[in-house]
């Protein structure tokens, strides 16, 4: 029984490090959507940061990346940003490769 159980803690402790490395991607890739729409809004320095760590915490409201794009459109429809929501969309799934590439070599450093 003891191979069992060991195998069975390798799992748990593969399934809590894959789980806390997903979280610190998605924060990650929140922050870089901030950091691009705090562009497009034409916010810079403190203005910008401040409204990335907004998009940050707009993901606590629910599960999955509805909040986060929700939060983004809204402030891009109040300032007149003409970007699409597929393209919205789009760099959401394109800044998930970017920021999972910035923690693992994170990682490494």
């Amino acid at each position: 029984m003891s191979t069992f159980d060991d195998r069975e803690r390798a799992e748990e402790a593969k399934y809590a490090h894959d789980s806390a490395l997903d979280f610190k991607v998605m924060n990650r890739r929140n922050k870089l959507l901030g950091v691009w729409a705090a562009d497009l809004l034409g916010l810079h320095g403190a203005d910008a940061e401040a409204y990335a760590k907004e998009v940050v915490m707009s993901d606590l409201e629910e599960p999955g990346d509805e909040d986060v794009f929700r939060k983004v459109r809204a402030d891009f429809d109040a300032k007149g940003v003409d970007r699409s929501d597929a393209r919205i969309r789009e760099h959401m799934a394109e800044l998930v490769a970017v920021a999972r590439e910035q923690i693992m070599k994170e990682k490494k450093d």
